[in-house]
């Protein structure tokens, strides 16, 4: 898994999580990217560039829509503060002004202004107990 920015320190600050890598089905990326959250959550990882791909077929595909209603539910939880979807990942976008005022050093990524339909951002909520 390749990483991006860093932070002070020389720490990593963006996890990078492909999980289209395998071609996997929705339930199986689901579990994936859940368990991929939880990690960067205990790494202490706040940001996420999720990749799931565009889908072969046009737009969206499962893997997408998937990520996005696990991101909604997490965000409902307060695991998830804000995120992005790629085609909205640019500075007039309110959702991706959130995510830039929380993490400035976000506005080096790559895909910002790109809308690259294929990523995810998101900045994530510390970890509940339950």
């Amino acid at each position: 898994m390749a990483n991006g920015n860093k932070g002070k320190g020389g720490k990593e600050t963006l996890r990078v999580i492909n999980i289209e890598t395998g071609k996997p089905r929705a339930r199986e990326g689901r579990v994936i990217l859940f368990n991929q959250l939880r990690q960067a959550r205990a790494a202490g990882q706040m940001q996420v560039k999720i990749i799931h791909g565009y889908g072969s077929s046009g737009p969206g595909g499962s893997l997408k829509t998937m990520c996005h209603a696990l991101l909604a539910e997490q965000a409902a939880r307060g695991l998830v503060r804000v995120w992005v979807p790629g085609e909205r990942w640019d500075i007039f976008d309110a959702d991706c002004r959130q995510a830039l005022d929380l993490c400035p050093e976000l506005s080096r990524d790559p895909d910002l202004g790109r809308k690259n339909y294929g990523v995810t951002l998101a900045i994530l909520g510390a970890e509940r107990p339950l």
